[in-house]
């Protein structure tokens, strides 16, 4: 059983203790953490919850940030002081380093990061921080090959993403659906959010990039899933031009399917959706795949209902999650940059990394390398088929493993992974091939894009229907008419 119930009761408490300064004297170093909320390991597990891997036992005891004030002293023999603090959405922690909060260490989303980039408010790792053969540099020795090689293409003004962030959290968005009361078919497609066999029975996300994502693939859904366009040699390339389209016809059409979208669902949602899933009040989610996980495990658990996750025929948003250092924070301060280094490389070591995904049921940036398998030892675990089980699949994740002692990384998995926590958490390179990442939109594409969210969440001006608007003149002609009047008389 997950952590999830534990981790609402603890919440309150971890953020109240990183509002309340931390006296330290010289000699300890004070690194300031800001991470989303419920996003890493808090301890606390009982003794039937320890992870029993051939590479031996986990067990999460403490706060993964506590422990590490340990590991650090005894590894460095510098003392640490971690002041962990949460945010809700990446708008939110910008919004907080806008308005003055200085942190060293932070996790927003690849859109985010671009633009705190753009912004020049990040700092670069170091090249120490690189060199794989310190036996200390958990991250660069046990990220996976599929998220190395994607933040050392993408760049930012110039930057690839590896020189400023480095991967903690990864997925892709889609539909999580009641598979007793959805077909497949029908949750696999982003049209599904205004289709009126499930009148008010689906949420969407209360978040402008999510949902224009998915606009996006609704409106152009033709387009991309022609034939033509799918095995066009420059595919990704158009994918990612088509998904990241700010051209004011598709934001105008955005808002008229938005604006239909907004009548059929149930409600825009944050992170209300996978309660609403579990207990049955909807039945189809727009959802990231981490989330999909928690719902899934918490509606057979709780229900024994099974839910199932399906990924849009059309493309997916893969997402990243990275921790970065700010200037503002470490401030040319070589043993604050030291320390977040370490951090990070501490959250990257594989065994914390099983427990950070066991924790929040999100997937981790690592694979494992040089220092373990239990990253892959831990998917087994978790999702490998019985010896007696029948309906088997042979279930390949090379794309982020590698290979495994000359083979294919793929484990033996029940036939219904397919379409649950696995594939959620791993989705298949099919999948992986119609993915596209959401770029930093500039100043303008933003304002005209949260002016259209504006129409969505209150109301769009278009839809005022033509005998309103002759009411209103007749109003206004009156009112005028009464005004020259009363002039005249008083005259």
């Amino acid at each position: 059983m997950k952590r999830y119930k534990l981790l609402a009761a603890l919440l309150p408490l971890v953020m109240l203790s990183s509002a309340i300064p931390v006296k330290a004297d010289d000699d300890t170093v004070v690194l300031r953490v800001c991470n989303w909320e419920e996003y890493v390991d808090e301890g606390g597990w009982e003794e039937d919850e320890t992870i029993e891997l051939d590479s031996g036992d986990i067990f999460g005891e403490n706060p993964l940030y506590e422990e590490f004030e340990d590991w650090y002293y005894e590894t460095y023999g510098q003392k640490v002081k971690v002041e962990y603090s949460c945010f809700g959405t990446n708008e939110e922690l910008y919004n907080m380093l806008t308005l003055g909060d200085v942190y060293d260490l932070v996790v927003p989303s690849e859109y985010m990061f671009m633009k705190l980039l753009e912004e020049d408010m990040l700092v670069p790792y170091s090249a120490d921080f690189f060199d794989e053969e310190n036996g200390n540099n958990y991250y660069i020795r046990n990220v996976s090959p599929f998220i190395r090689d994607t933040f050392e293409s993408n760049e930012i003004e110039g930057h690839h993403w590896d020189e400023y962030a480095a991967g903690y959290m990864w997925g892709v968005t889609g539909i999580l659906y009641n598979s007793e009361e959805v077909s497949k078919e029908d949750a696999s497609t982003w049209r599904i959010l205004d289709n009126p066999a499930y009148f008010r029975q689906i949420t969407v996300k209360d978040n402008v990039r999510d949902t224009y994502f998915a606009a996006l693939g609704a409106i152009k859904s033709e387009k991309l899933t022609d034939p033509g366009f799918v095995s066009d040699p420059a595919y990704h390339e158009m994918l990612a031009e088509e998904m990241n389209d700010v051209s004011r016809e598709s934001i105008d059409k955005s808002l008229d399917y938005l604006q239909k979208v907004r009548d059929n669902v149930y409600s825009f949602e944050t992170d209300s959706g996978k309660a609403d899933m579990v207990t049955g009040k909807v039945l189809a989610n727009y959802q990231w795949s981490g989330d999909a996980v928690y719902a899934m495990d918490q509606a057979e658990e709780e229900d024994d209902v099974c839910l199932s996750f399906a990924v849009p025929k059309e493309c997916t948003n893969l997402w990243f999650d990275a921790m970065v250092m700010l200037k503002k924070g470490i401030s040319e301060d070589p043993r604050k940059q030291a320390a977040a280094e370490a951090y990070v490389n501490f959250m990257s070591r594989p065994d914390n990394a099983v427990r950070n995904m066991y924790y929040i049921g999100y997937t981790s940036s690592i694979s494992g390398g040089p220092d373990g398998d239990q990253v892959f030892e831990y998917m087994d675990y978790m999702y490998g088929a019985e010896e007696d089980e029948e309906e088997v699949v042979d279930y390949d994740v090379s794309y982020f493993f590698g290979e495994r002692d000359g083979e294919p990384a793929s484990i033996c998995a029940p036939a219904e992974q397919m379409d649950r926590q696995l594939f959620a958490q791993y989705p298949t390179e099919d999948v992986m091939n119609r993915s596209s990442l959401m770029f930093y939109f500039d100043a303008k594409a933003n304002a005209n894009i949260n002016r259209m969210w504006v129409g969505v969440r209150c109301y769009n001006i278009k839809n005022v229907p033509v005998y309103c608007w002759l009411i209103l003149a007749v109003a206004l002609a009156g009112a005028v008419y009464l005004g020259i009047r009363r002039k005249k008389n008083a005259g």
